[in-house]
């Protein structure tokens, strides 16, 4: 009878634990970079560099324990227009799947988001933060 009870006991309590548990508002997992006070009074462009037209800029690599992450933005005036993923983790069968549930979510929410503060892709955490990390190299880069 001890044992039952303890056993219920245990079982309420990771009960309780998981369905108090907090995701973000998409759902796909924890927050890579929270956004700082700073960070919304970005000055955008303005003047000849803003309307410069279409331009593609590399991120820089970022080495994850599964390989590296690398992206190409395309910005138009200050706006991001497109990312594309040029290195993704492949070491593994199980990387390369990763990777392609992970990249094109990370995209969206980054186009969404217009900004390399988006949120990791539950499982896919390495991935997530080199996507982040190469994101911000090409917005820097960019200078947006």
């Amino acid at each position: 009878m001890r044992r039952f009870m303890l056993g219920l006991a245990a079982t309420v309590t990771l009960l309780v634990l998981t369905l108090s548990f907090k995701t973000t508002a998409s759902g796909h997992g924890t927050r890579l970079n929270p956004p700082s006070a700073h960070a919304s009074a970005k000055p955008r462009q303005t003047g000849a560099a803003a309307s410069s037209g279409t331009r593609a800029i590399t991120g820089p690599t970022s080495s994850t324990p599964f390989g590296p992450v690398q992206v190409r933005i395309t910005v138009s005036g200050s706006h991001i227009t497109d990312i594309q993923a040029l290195q993704t983790p492949s070491d593994a069968s199980y990387s390369r799947q990763v990777a392609a549930y992970a990249v094109p979510i990370l995209r969206h929410e980054a186009l969404t988001a217009q900004s390399a503060q988006i949120d990791a892709v539950s499982g896919a955490t390495w991935t997530s933060q080199g996507y982040a990390d190469s994101l911000q190299g090409a917005i820097d880069r960019a200078g947006i």
